[in-house]
């Protein structure tokens, strides 16, 4: 009898799919990663699983992982996919095919099945990273296939599967929008958000922050301090990965930090609305930023910025396990070296505000910044960088005037 692993969330699709893989006659193992999402408890999600046919059903413990070597690295990056979104889904979906792999080869399996839709970003990720790590394994993706799409057209029949299965599943056959949840962020898409002329913030209903609006009247003050580009304190106390991450979404989102409404551009070639709140690792971003700003030398940082796109855009598409990854990770270990230290900030109403930041390592000299008399900056110096580095200018301005 074949057997699989199945990346498995509790909720109605992946219900569905390890019910269909069951009556597909394979034995199926229930793979649920956590990864810091609020929901039921865990003891339920696996009763669930068995209910619907699992052979095995286990939860993995891999929120710390995403935190320490997965979200941190990107943040050194300082990579947001088109500038706006911090990439909270992308960064968790290469970690999940992972650990999925190691119980596949743990209990002998010989695919690996999803339930992400043929349309969406989440296949490639899955597929891409599951590939790379195992040449070999044998991907299924239900909703790629006609039959499965043929037997559940819509919500209304895999509600119906799940009765007559015995499968508990919450009554509503349609939802305003779908969410996805870890401890990084919440995205909500789909459902009504696919109306551009919707209010998308107004719609949704967050689950880790409240609006600037209800924020409160006052000003939260908070550092965070740093060691090689990794936050590891928060108010003076050593924390963990996690932890960092968790204190901060409180933090951030009682002071309505972390919304975006975004159009982007999926790898598949479509462009599609998003909804997200990260209030933790938009704290962090910008506690990152104003550290570097100190310790880290122009041209390198300028270097980085450059690079940052195409690292965002890589973790977007799902190209995490690569060689080409692999050598960007080592070059940013090696960037973030001197990003030690702590900074200071006003939390108020949505808005981050530096109040004072600090490094043993920081390169900014008030001596020679000084816009006063003196100084170690002479400023006759300039003198001749100027006539140097306007030589190929005054050339060209002979030969080739220009009107003016």
């Amino acid at each position: 009898m074949p057997s699989c692993v199945l990346a498995y969330s509790g909720g109605l699709d992946t219900s569905v799919i390890l019910g269909w893989l069951d009556d597909e006659g394979y034995d199926v193992h229930a793979v649920y990663v956590d990864l810091g999402q609020p929901c039921e408890d865990r003891d339920a999600i696996l009763a669930k699983a068995h209910q619907c046919g699992a052979k095995s059903a286990r939860v993995v413990d891999a929120r710390e992982e995403l935190c320490r070597d997965f979200a941190f690295p990107v943040l050194q990056w300082q990579a947001k996919y088109e500038g706006i979104y911090l990439l909270g889904t992308s960064i968790a979906r290469p970690l999940i095919s992972k650990v999925c792999l190691q119980v596949a080869r743990e209990v002998g399996a010989d695919g690996y099945a999803h339930g992400a839709t043929g349309k969406g970003n989440d296949q490639c990720r899955f597929q891409l990273a599951a590939e790379a790590l195992n040449p070999s394994v044998k991907l299924i993706a239900p909703w790629r296939m006609e039959k499965f799409r043929a037997k559940f057209p819509g919500r209304r029949e895999m509600i119906a599967y799940c009765q007559q299965k015995r499968i508990p599943v919450k009554a509503s056959v349609a939802k305003p929008y779908s969410s996805d949840e870890n401890c990084l962020h919440i995205s909500y898409e789909a459902g009504k958000l696919e109306d551009l002329s919707v209010n998308g913030v107004e719609l949704v209903d967050f689950g880790m922050t409240v609006s600037p609006q209800q924020a409160p009247d006052k000003i939260e003050k908070l550092a965070i301090g740093f060691s090689a580009g990794v936050p590891v304190s928060i108010n003076g106390c050593a924390l963990g990965a996690l932890e960092v991450v968790r204190q901060l979404n409180a933090i951030g989102g009682r002071n309505g930090i972390g919304r975006i409404d975004m159009v982007e551009n999926r790898f598949v070639g479509m462009k599609s609305r998003g909804v997200y709140e990260a209030p933790g690792m938009t704290v962090l971003y910008a506690a990152h930023q104003l550290i570097e700003q100190i310790t880290m030398d122009r041209d390198l940082v300028h270097l980085r910025d450059r690079l940052a796109p195409e690292v965002a855009e890589m973790v977007y598409y799902g190209f995490w396990y690569t060689a080409k990854m692999d050598a960007l990770l080592a070059f940013i270990r090696d960037a973030q070296k001197n990003v030690t230290g702590e900074v200071s900030l006003n939390l108020y109403k949505g808005n981050i505000m530096v109040n004072s930041r600090q490094s043993p390592g920081s390169l900014y000299d008030e001596g020679i910044a000084s816009m006063e008399g003196g100084g170690s900056y002479n400023q006759t110096d300039a003198e001749g960088f100027l006539r140097i580095q306007g030589l190929p200018l005054r050339v060209q301005g002979r030969v080739n005037p220009r009107l003016y």
